[in-house]
């Protein structure tokens, strides 16, 4: 095995610890395979998903999955026009399970986000019975400070690359802290516990995933 994947599996286990001490479910998967398998396995089929926009669960292909696999989905993709898509965002928030994927996540076990129009940071702290987050090792980081960095300077310069915005970061791929409409740093939440208990389930993957 890899040193990197080595060092992802050790690290993955203690970061396990540090997420339950903080009342998240939490559950550590070497591989891409597995941890798609164990997501799956949190979704009651009962359940109504819908979801943000996660890179990770794309790239595990979750939300492929549910949606030929018999779920009831709100699937905002599904929109006819802005207006549309605005209201089944605004339905995610009363949906059974919600998945997305995370910014960063310090070694103590919190978490930082960042979002634009806030739905998916909405989602996480309130609404969904459940929240599932897919998180690649590659975003793990020391500290709190260290994890807004890479939320703003890393992953909101990229994520700026998928839309159709104008933000400095769009141009030049690093952040300006600007006050710009199309912003995607307009919200950053910082979660620290889970409440109630287990409502967010977090499945850790050794591999890289996701912005």
């Amino acid at each position: 095995m890899a040193p990197e994947l080595q060092r992802n599996d050790k690290l993955g286990e203690q970061l396990v610890k540090a997420l339950k001490a903080r009342h998240f479910d939490a559950y550590y998967c070497s591989t891409k395979q597995a941890a798609a398998l164990q997501i799956m396995s949190l979704i009651p089929k009962t359940d109504v998903v819908a979801w943000g926009g996660s890179a990770t669960m794309n790239a595990l292909g979750v939300i492929q999955n549910v949606k030929l696999e018999g779920w009831k989905c709100i699937d905002r993709d599904s929109a006819q026009n802005a207006e549309e898509r605005l209201t089944l965002m605004r339905q995610s928030l009363l949906c059974d399970t919600y998945l997305c994927g995370t910014n960063a996540v310090t070694e103590d076990g919190e978490l930082i986000n960042v979002d634009g129009n806030g739905n998916r940071t909405a989602a996480m702290t309130f609404g969904p019975k459940s929240v599932i987050i897919a998180c690649g090792m590659n975003k793990v980081v020391k500290d709190l400070d260290a994890a807004v960095s890479r939320a703003r300077n890393y992953a909101a310069p990229v994520n700026a690359q998928r839309f159709e915005i104008q933000t400095p970061c769009k141009q030049t791929g690093a952040c300006a802290d600007c006050k710009s409409p199309d912003s995607i740093c307009t919200y950053i939440v910082r979660t620290r516990l889970c409440k109630p208990a287990g409502r967010i389930k977090i499945v850790l993957i050794g591999e890289n995933l996701g912005f």
